[in-house]
Order: C-alpha cells, then structure tokens, then sequence
C-alpha cells in the first residue's frame, strides 16, 4: 500500500487556521512559510519514498533475537542512517545540542507522516525524542554533555523503561532497584517489560530511562527515582566504551506492529545515574510521558489517514453494482463503489474524523510550544495547563479513531480488506497497540476527570469551552455559517451543563468518576471537532469570498463539515446519555454473578 503524505491538508492547518508563521516568529525560530513548506515537501518525499515501502516486508518478516542481539527488518538499517544524516532526527532537537529547535507545531506533521508511512520504524526513533526533553529539562549538566548531542542527533537513541510483570499502570508496584555506589552512580537491578525498541541495530548506543527504587525510598509512587542506564556507557571522547550489565531477555510476539523490537529488558547491576532529584522520578518522566503520548496520539492520526487513503483508491476503482438513482458509469460494466450512500458513509466518517484530528493535533501541538517557548512566563503556565487538559483527549481519541477508521477501511475493501494481500488489515492489527501503551484509554480518561477536570474544579476546561463558545459568536452571523455555528454553541452550552453535573456526582459518589470518565472524554472529543470543523469552514469560506482559486479545496471543506455537524457529531448524544446514566447500573450485580 502506497502513502502520500496529506500536504494541501496540513498547508491548511498550519498557514491557514494555526498562522505557523506568526507562531515562529513568536517562538524566535527564524522559520517561515517557505522553509516550513519546503521542509515537509521533502519529508513528504523521505515517508513516501523510502519508509512506506518497507512496511508490508516489515510485518511478514518481524524482528529475530540471537544472543541478546535484535536484528531488525530489511532495510531498516539503512532508512534509519538516512534519518540521520539527512537531519530529521534532530528536527526538535534544543539547538545548543545540535538540534535544529523546530516547533511542535511544524514537526508533528512530519511525525504523522512516518506513523502513516511505517509506524514499526517509527516506535524506534519516537521515544529518543522525549528522552532528550526529560534529560534537558531534568539532567544534571554532567549526564547532557556526555549523552544529549548524541541522542538528539540520532546516532543514539532512547527508550523508557517503566512497566514491570506485576506493575503496568499502577507503579506503586515497582521492584527495580538502585544501589548507590562510591562514584555517585547506582548499581539498577530488575527486569522490564514491554520496551519499545529495547534492543536493536539501527543506533550504536541505546540509552534507557528506568524507573528504580533507591534503599531509603519512601513507599508508593512517592519513593521512585528516573535513572539513565545506557547499553554502553559513554567515554568522555563522546564515543561508546563499556558494555553495560543490562541485556534483552525476550522478545515479545505480537499482533501488530511485527517490525518493532519489543523487549523484555533485564537489568543485572547495571550502572545508571540519577536524572533529577532522588525520589523525584515519576515528575521527571512525566515529562516524556506526555511528549510520548502525545506521539501516540499522533500514531493513531497517521494510521487513519493511511487507512483513508487506501480506503478512497479502492472505492475509486472497485466496480460494484450500479448506483441507487441509476447508472452512473454507462462505459463500465459496472459503478465504483463510491457512488453508493453507504461507502460514501464511510468515506466521509473517515475523512471528517482523520481531518478534524489533524487540526485538533496541531492545536495542541501549538500549546506544547508556547509551554516550553513563549517570551512569557505567565503564558508559558497558562499553555502548560491547556496542554495537560488536552493530552488524554488527543492520546485516548486519536487511537480508538485509528482503529475506527482502519476497520472502516476493512469494511470498505468487503472481503479483500480481511486478507493480507491488500494491507489494509495490517493497519488495523497495527493500530491496536496504540489505545493500549503509554495508558491506556481507560486510564487517560481516568487522568481527564480525576487530574484535569476535578483538580481544578473544571476552571481550565471551563476556559477551553469559552474559547470555542468565542469562535461561534464570531460566526453566527455570516448567512452561511449561521446553521453550524448555531449548532455548535449548543453543543457547547450542553458541554458545560454536563461537566457541572459531573463535578457534582463525583462529589457524591466516587464510583461516579469511572462510570463516566470514558464517556466524557469521547463527549468531549467530538464537541472540540465540532469547533475546530467550525473554524476550518469559516477559513475556506473567507477563501471562497475572496476568490483566492483552490475553489474545490474550500467547497470539500464546508461539505466535510457539514457531514461532520450532521452525521458525526450525533454521536455526541449517545454519551450524553450514557454519562447520565450513572455509575450505579455498573456496580449493582455482585461479582459472583457476572457467570449468569
């Protein structure tokens, strides 16, 4: 299955509703439109020309293990070293370490493009970019020099190791431990599981972020510590010297993503250094942790708009039947497929969920960066805050709509979407991972209520809904926008009646918070597309009036949002009212009796 990276789309969402310009020129970047452009023009030619191809062989052929070493699939190897040395693995890189200071913004698009492209290659260059920011923002000046160029540029890369057998979400659980050493340094002992790109042979180093216990640690989450382990520890010329205590027990064997090492890593007294303050672990990988399922989320987007992408050539070319009204295409022996209600269904549900992801990605992708570089300190607090509420919606959303659209794409393909032939089952089976890893669904719906709704009260999603409630009143009253501005300052009114009503069931009954905590973040989700499909309705028709050409462009996108509006957002109901429903239909029957 080929991929062509969505350009007019993102050139859209970065010029034309997010103003990436404006934005750099405030983050200080010296990047503009011209740059941005032409950097994903030829980030369009790296994911379609040379990592798309890989990714069938990648899935047939997997990944072996032989004497703790992993050898990836065919041509990994060498797309990696061209990642490299063509400077797409320093792209968000801080500058003082020989990155190149992109912003979020710019660089999440290029991101998409390799999910959509091969998300196996991908898993083992994405977490290395958020090793980089926990070290930068939490290492010692001793751990950035002797391993942040390296791992910036690429040539090293990096990992996260948290769960362990008996401690997935809940790492009160954990066992690793860290001994102090004479030097400074820790002796870490224990096995991780589930490491994405654990062990490999595409990066001459490999540096893990471990979550251990120090002997005096307290208790519970309080009492854990982040330590850099690297596979080789760094000399001091910069290069790679001993082979450390640390080695990949297993691989595991999957459903999908078959071309990405996922490692059973043990741990036996291998030498690590503290990132942080001791104890303070579960902060500092925080810090990756939300880049990372930021990356996941972006995971989901790209696979749906490969899904799509295959989904609309086959309908195109797919003779099925003739049209409901009559034959469309008398010089066929039979209509394309996308002549019929139905497959237009699931064309536009595709379309309208993968577009509205995009620019719901790059909205917060701009938070991200304002949170790290805007002039301000106060805006950086107030980016900081609308960045975290968004997080769990943009990781938990995105993947439970990669997987839709991907079976949307199986539907699409009727019996040859269910075969590997094709590809489009790949995508589905890949897509799975991404709603389970980094939290799962559940759990960042959890993280929504408990730590962003309740924490605050709802002051911070409260802002949110005024910001979106604004958008409509500036459009309420342009004739052809009035319709869907209307219907979505309704939405939004409902928004904020049903997070009080939350507020206060959860006030009466904690059970309340996991009753509801999945239902409202979908809730929610939808309500913020609606916005942004608002906003990009109101782009294209400024552009229509304007006369300034692409008219097809603009009329696909009032046509999108309107099906959006009136097909999609229903959906929205439906959790209403499973919200209200409550927590006690879920808690009456007895244990015993879920057998009956």
């Amino acid at each position: 299955m080929e991929y062509k990276a969505p350009l007019r789309d993102m050139r859209f969402v970065l010029h034309e509703l997010f103003d990436a310009s404006a934005h750099c020129e405030l983050l200080g970047n010296g990047l503009d439109r011209e740059l941005i452009d032409g950097v994903l023009e030829e980030a369009a030619r790296y994911t379609g020309g040379e990592i798309a191809p890989l990714n069938r062989n990648s899935d047939e052929e997997g990944v072996t293990l032989e004497n703790g070493e992993v050898r990836t699939p065919q041509g990994f190897v060498e797309a990696y070293r061209q990642y490299v040395d063509n400077g797409w693995a320093s792209m968000t890189g801080p500058t003082e370490y020989g990155g190149q200071g992109f912003p979020q913004l710019v660089a999440c698009n290029f991101h998409e493009m390799l999910m959509g492209a091969s998300l196996s290659f991908r898993i083992y260059s994405g977490l290395t970019e958020g090793a980089v920011l926990a070290l930068y923002k939490h290492g010692s000046d001793e751990l950035k020099n002797a391993y942040l160029e390296k791992l910036v540029s690429g040539s090293w890369s990096g990992t996260m190791c948290l769960t362990e057998p008996q401690a997935g979400t809940d790492l009160a659980l954990l066992r690793t431990k860290a001994e102090p050493q004479a030097d400074g340094s820790y002796k870490v002992s224990g096995s991780k599981i589930f490491i994405s790109g654990g062990e490999h042979d595409m990066s001459e180093n490999i540096v893990h972020l471990v979550l251990a216990r120090l002997p005096d640690a307290p208790a519970g989450v309080k009492g854990i510590s982040l330590l850099l382990v690297p596979k080789f520890i760094a000399k001091a010329d910069g290069t790679p010297g001993e082979r450390n205590a640390l080695s990949c027990g297993a691989i595991e064997h999957k459903m999908g993503i078959k071309g990405a090492a996922t490692c059973v890593m043990n741990f036996d007294g291998a030498t690590g250094w503290v990132v942080g303050e001791p104890n303070q672990g579960l902060a500092c990988m925080f810090t990756m942790m939300n880049d990372a399922r930021f990356q996941v989320g972006l995971q989901g987007l790209g696979i749906a708009e490969q899904a799509y992408q295959g989904s609309l050539g086959y309908a195109r070319e797919r003779l099925q039947s003739r049209g409901l009204a009559g034959v469309q295409h008398p010089d066929k022996v039979a209509d394309p497929i996308i002549v019929h209600p139905d497959v237009r269904r699931m064309l536009l549900t595709q379309k309208t969920l993968v577009e509205g992801s995009r620019m719901l990605a790059a909205y917060c992708a701009r938070q991200l960066d304002l949170e790290h570089g805007h002039p301000e300190p106060s805006y950086r607090k107030a980016a900081s805050k609308r960045a975290a509420l968004l997080i769990p919606i943009v990781k938990a959303f995105f993947t439970d709509m990669g997987q839709e659209v991907a079976s949307l794409g199986v539907q699409v393909y009727g019996g040859h979407g269910y075969i590997r032939e094709w590809g489009m089952e790949q995508l589905m089976r890949d897509s799975r991972i991404t709603q389970l890893y980094e939290g799962t669904n559940g759990i960042q719906a959890l993280d929504y209520i408990r730590r962003k709704l309740l924490g605050d009260g709802g002051t911070e999603l409260s802002a949110l809904q005024a910001e979106f409630s604004e958008i409509c009143d500036q459009q309420v009253d342009r004739p052809a926008l009035h319709a869907m501005a209307s219907k979505v300052q309704a939405r939004i009114g409902e928004w904020r009646e049903l997070s009080a009503e939350i507020i206060a069931a959860t006030g009466r009954d904690p059970q309340e918070i996991g009753a509801v905590s999945v239902d409202f973040l979908q809730y929610s989700a939808y309500v913020l597309l609606a916005g942004l499909w608002l906003q990009a309705a109101a782009r294209a028709q400024d552009a229509l009036e304007q006369g300034v050409g692409d008219e097809a462009f603009y009329q696909a996108k009032l046509a999108s949002a309107d099906f959006y509006l009136r097909r999609v957002l229903p959906r929205a109901s439906a959790h209403r009212e499973a919200i209200q429903g409550g927590a006690d239909c879920l808690m009456a029957l007895p244990e015993s009796d879920f057998a009956f």
